[in-house]
């Protein structure tokens, strides 16, 4: 017998399907005691220390592409990095939960740095290259495409598509990047104290590294004060 399930087909029966799936659930709270009894035993004071509070240092807005895990690359503990996450790793000035998100990392918890970091092999990059619907998603990835449109000779003029795949990727982080000084938060906190930095990153899932595409505001932006808010 053939079950659908999920979408795929499967050979066996549900009772075999539902077991599977209760085994991989289960597996979650067995690695979760695992994690508690190895941070116990390296510190008995550890989880005690986290509910004193959180006072991160970085607002991490990456893909969420489950390869890309924002504290395991960066070597982070919990409460060192305040974490949104988002389909190909947009700031978009209509999205309120990012919005949200960068106001209380900025004006509340003080953040130093906030970084946009993308990935080469991003499913949404190339999805929004694809020419052909993929449902809801799509307004989504219009976003992209805009971005698309701003570098459109610079991309049309290379035949090699994971060369141009990889540079689509860079320029949309930087474009986000862009996107981060556009708003009133980052922009006020500049002014006032100087911080947050803003940085671009591109997180190389085939080798781990990460690459700081190194974005100068003041050199990458010269059309800032079209969008200067303070």
């Amino acid at each position: 017998v053939k079950v659908i399930f999920g979408g795929f087909k499967q050979n066996g029966n549900k009772k075999e399907l539902m077991e599977s799936l209760d085994k991989s659930y289960e597996k979650l709270f067995v690695n979760n005691r695992k994690w508690v009894e190895d941070k116990v035993q390296k510190d008995p004071e550890y989880f005690k220390k986290l509910t004193a509070g959180q006072k991160p240092e970085y607002l991490f807005i990456g893909c969420s592409d489950s390869r890309v895990p924002a504290n395991e690359i960066t070597g982070t503990d919990p409460g060192e990095m305040f974490v949104h996450r988002n389909i190909a790793n947009m700031v978009v000035n209509t999205d309120i939960n990012l919005l949200s998100v960068l106001q209380y990392s900025v004006e509340v918890l003080n953040v130093k740095h906030v970084i946009v970091c993308g990935h080469y092999g991003c499913g949404g990059v190339k999805a929004a290259l694809e020419h052909q619907p993929h449902g809801l998603i799509d307004k989504w990835l219009r976003n992209i495409q805009d971005v698309y449109r701003l570098h459109m000779h610079e991309l049309d003029a290379i035949t090699d598509e994971e060369q141009k795949h990889r540079l689509m990727v860079e320029l949309n982080v930087r474009e986000q990047v862009i996107n981060l000084l556009k708003t009133s938060f980052i922009q006020r906190n500049r002014e006032l104290y100087g911080f947050p930095q803003v940085h671009g990153w591109v997180y190389d899932i085939a080798d781990g590294y990460i690459k700081d595409l190194k974005i100068d505001p003041d050199k990458d932006f010269p059309e800032y004060k079209i969008y200067k808010l303070v």
